[in-house]
């Protein structure tokens, strides 16, 4: 009989901050957005509390990819756009938290990602060097631009001519028409990448950065402005270089930034420096040209005397008078602004740590200043204000993250009470519902216990100490000097009378719990005293006591294991077979199995009866970094640092499940009393909880998944392939936005299951008929149930309705040509009864954009493709028609409804004995 297991599942995801993503503001500036990994945290930094998690659904069957770029739509949309590492863009409702539609079309991580200013398009770039402009209302990619060589840096939307701006690390600037879809103009003479840019609130002027220490500024032109400047040189452009202005810092620019109202530019460095810049006004701008004329003209002129005074010959005057000329020449270059004139250096921030992105904040949550929200890459954010020439910082939040790897976690005896260590501090958790109770300075943790009654901890640090913590007090009683090298690992004894320490100085110590009264008071407080030590032949890495507390198993760094007597210490058993040192080891709750995992990537079973390997498991594709039993099973879990956790059966030999979840390595992992939950840190500052559920599963699904999964990454390629260098992708070629996968190749199977089974059932249909032509009294055949009762051109309908707007294009690519014509016949019978209009436009228009020239070469279509024509334009227009009335009777019911509150103020007035006369006035003024 097949055996079936538990199944466990992701639970929740805390002790993140702000991972590798942008942050933005909400609309109303008391909200910051930011990513936690693959899911999104919103903030309020005020009160330092989360406000709503927005967690992302996995697809396919595995982990969603970490978020790279946030963006936010119109404010009366509540939307926010979601770009991931794996290409795909989210959008989800702020209201609702829900995820509304899921586009796939990039093969690269998500570097760049704007809305328009109607919030209807939305564009993406991508490590594919690709920009795919979306329309966010039909849910589906327009068209995808190619023509960068590199990375997508940084989009705008030039809503004059309805443009788009691109940069890339190419070292180009691109101005992209959208109607046209082509490049309309490229700037180049940049020395290296450009990664950031910015336009101004009012659209006239922008601003770029690379590794240069210069900003670029451009004016961008009007309409008329552009003709002018066509007529002249015979290029009609878009941007026209304005000069640059020099920054503080000296790092290359990752982000740039204009506040709401224009007057100032913020640009982020990759270091911890953030320089502001003051947008002057027009006036001051203007009298700051004329100061630089007046100088300009006050040294030429002063050049010119001392060189007449110096040398009167001839040849002197002669260059003399030509460089008047040329100082002449260049006086109507003068009249023009430049970007020195426009934009002035202001404050600069500089932050503790380097600066992962910052925010600013709309007007209206400012009060008369700036305030921007700056995320710091050791996951905390600061709050900062700027006013009158005067920066303060208000404000930061860290407590509910860790700033460095979380190296150990160490669960209570009751599964209540949560221990995490990284560089500098401890931090206790609530694990159930992943809230910060309390922060501990302390060493570098490397493992951890909690002492019995657990109101006491003990943290093995990397300086070789132990810290004893007071988990009520949050501080550290005592920090004993226990080993001269770090301390890897401590084992509680299964009496609770002490522990057990492991450390790079070739000891094993025993450690018994003291009370100690403090010197003159009666307080009494915790401590450890050493009361046996064992000396080894090399570095310790692991120690383990079994359950029956019979045997001390101490992993060594020569790849070997060693078992001792617990009471006298002698040996018992030497486990050798590892290539590479054992990192971790565990023993069973019935003291008959120890599992090894290592650096060769392997774990172990071994039998403590006579020290024999009952198997050998590759088990991850990196170091294996811890392994742990459930309690009371022979069931093991394994975490890595090839990210994922693996469930195995050590009866069995087999593999069960496999945990992807975590972004960075898997450092430290910690199992319940019970089984029922786990949690694991990793290197990515994360604090994961999987919970055991009542779902059964089987090993075969299992293994029947992952090979689908594999099967997945293959089909969609490599992650992040660049367009260079490919055969048939031309400079500034427009291609379809979609991207091939699992879910349209299911969808054009589901179509084309459709088209197959409605043909059978009119070829049984047509059967029928003829029959009852030479016998009347034959009988109807049944309907088929397989079709739900629907006819023929219903289910083909149905199975058409059902593929997503975003994967309809690429679901019918996928359809061979002969399947195509048949769903174009269908297209005129639901045309002939109204049906799905809007759909049926879209497929019609999609399947004769797709097979074009098979249409061209097939006489048998020319009659269908002239009926679909004839009722495309008779239904459209129908469609017209309707929206039109529509429209015109929402006109009506608006000057209704405001002619009904004027009269009720008028009657109002009347009431009141006031005079009705301003509201009248009113009333003809707006009409």
């Amino acid at each position: 009989m097949v055996k079936a297991y538990l199944r466990y599942d992701l639970a929740s995801t805390f002790g993140v901050v702000a991972s590798n993503s942008n942050v933005v503001y909400d609309h109303s500036g008391k909200l910051i957005i930011t990513a936690s990994l693959e899911n999104i945290t919103i903030w309020n930094v005020k009160q330092g509390t989360v406000v709503k998690t927005l967690n992302t659904p996995a697809s396919s069957g595995r982990a969603p990819a970490e978020v790279t770029q946030i963006a936010v739509g119109r404010s009366d949309s509540h939307q926010i756009a979601v770009g991931h590492a794996d290409g795909t863009v989210r959008l989800w409702n702020l209201q609702s938290g829900t995820c509304d539609v899921t586009l796939s079309g990039h093969k690269g991580q998500v570097t760049a990602l704007k809305y328009n200013q109607q919030g209807d398009l939305l564009a993406s770039g991508a490590q594919d060097t690709d920009i795919i402009v979306w329309d966010v209302a039909a849910e589906s990619g327009l068209y995808r631009l190619r023509g960068h060589q590199d990375q997508v840096t940084d989009l705008a939307f030039l809503q004059q001519g309805n443009k788009l701006i691109s940069c890339s690390k190419d070292s180009h600037v691109r101005v992209w028409n959208l109607d046209t879809q082509h490049c309309s103009q490229t700037l180049v003479g940049y020395r290296g990448e450009v990664w950031a840019l910015a336009l101004d609130p009012t659209q006239s002027r922008l601003v770029t950065g690379s590794a240069d220490v210069d900003l670029q500024v451009y004016e961008v032109l009007s309409h008329e402005a552009a003709g002018k400047e066509a007529g002249i040189s015979g290029q009609h452009d878009t941007l026209k270089s304005m000069g640059s202005i020099r920054r503080q810092s000296t790092d290359r620019v990752t982000r740039l930034s204009f506040d709401q109202p224009g007057a100032t530019l913020a640009c982020q460095t990759t270091g911890k420096l953030l320089d502001f810049f003051k947008i002057r006004s027009e006036s001051e701008a203007q009298k700051h040209m004329r100061r630089r004329r007046k100088r300009k003209r006050e040294k030429i002129s002063k050049a010119q005397g001392a060189a007449d005074s110096a040398e009167p010959d001839s040849q002197a005057a002669a260059s003399a008078a030509e460089g008047g000329d040329d100082a002449a020449g260049k006086e109507e270059e003068d009249e023009k602004l430049t970007a020195a004139d426009e934009l002035a250096p202001m404050q600069t921030i500089r932050c503790k740590q380097k600066i992962r992105s910052f925010a600013m904040a709309p007007s209206q949550a400012a009060k008369g200043g700036v305030s921007l929200t700056i995320a710091l890459v050791n996951n905390s954010l600061e709050v900062w204000h700027i006013k009158d020439e005067e920066v303060s910082r208000l404000h930061g939040l860290d407590s509910p993250g860790h700033r460095s790897d979380i190296r150990t976690v160490a669960l209570s005896s009751d599964d209540s009470l949560l221990l995490s260590g990284s560089n500098n501090e401890v931090k206790i958790w609530n694990p159930r519902s992943g809230a910060c109770l309390r922060t501990i300075e302390a060493g570098y943790g490397l493992c951890a216990l909690f002492a019995p009654g657990n109101r006491h901890a003990v943290v093995g640090t990397k300086e070789g100490t132990l810290d004893v913590l007071d988990v009520g007090a949050s501080s550290r009683l005592q920090s004993v000097e226990a080993h001269a090298g770090a301390v890897w690992s401590l084992a509680a004894l299964p009496d609770n009378s002490g522990f057990v320490s492991g450390s790079a100085d070739k000891e094993v110590k025993f450690w018994e719990w003291a009370i100690v009264e403090q010197d003159g008071t009666q307080a009494r407080q915790l401590t450890v005293n050493n009361t046996r030590t064992l000396k080894m032949t090399d570095e310790v890495l692991c120690v383990r006591i079994s359950p029956n507390g019979k045997l001390l198993a101490v992993s060594l760094l020569d790849f070997t294991i060693k078992v001792f007597f617990t009471d006298s210490l002698k040996f018992f058993l030497s486990l050798f077979g590892h290539k590479l040192p054992v990192l971790n080891m565990d023993i069973s709750s019935d003291s008959t199995l120890l599992v090894s995992g290592g650096a060769d990537k392997n774990i172990k079973i071994w039998g403590l009866d006579f020290g024999d390997c009952h198997r050998s498991l590759f088990a991850h594709a990196d170091s294996v970094m811890q392994v742990a039993f459930v309690h009371n099973t022979h069931y093991v879990f394994t975490a890595g640092k090839d990210k994922v956790v693996k469930y195995w059966d050590a009866d069995k030999f087999e593999q069960l499940l496999t945990l992807e979840g975590h972004h960075g390595e898997v450092w430290c992992m910690a199992l319940s009393a019970h089984g029922d939950f786990l949690v694991t840190g990793s290197h990515d500052r994360s604090l994961r909880r999987w919970e055991r559920t009542d779902e059964p599963f089987f090993v075969e699904e299992e293994r029947e998944k992952r090979l689908e999964s594999l099967f997945e990454a293959d089909l969609e390629g490599p992650n992040g392939r660049s367009n260079k260098g490919v055969e048939g992708v031309q400079e500034g070629s427009v291609a379809p936005a979609g991207r091939k996968t699992l879910e349209t190749l299911g969808a054009a199977d589901s179509i084309a299951e459709a088209l197959e089974m409605a043909a059978n059932e009119r070829k049984r249909h047509e059967d029928y008929v003829k029959e009852r032509q030479g016998d009347p009294s034959i009988k109807p055949p049944p309907p088929n149930s397989l079709m739900m009762g629907m006819d023929a051109g219903g289910y083909v309908l149905k199975a058409v309705g059902s593929v997503k707007a975003a994967d309809l294009e690429q679901a019918l690519l996928v359809l061979p040509f002969t399947e195509a014509l048949r769903l174009l016949s269908y297209l005129c019978q639901w045309l002939k009864k109204g049906l799905q209009i809007e759909l049926c436009c879209r497929v019609s228009t999609l399947l004769v954009r797709l097979h074009h020239p098979q249409l061209l070469a097939t006489p048998a279509a020319r009659p269908t493709l002239i009926q679909l024509q004839g009722l495309l334009r008779q239904r459209v227009q129908g469609l017209k028609d309707t929206m039109g009335f529509n429209l015109a009777a929402l006109q009506h019911l608006k000057r209704s409804a405001k002619e009904r509150q004027a009269g009720l103020s008028m009657g109002r007035d009347d009431e009141d004995g006031s005079v009705a006369r301003p509201v009248k006035r009113r009333i003809e003024a707006s009409a």
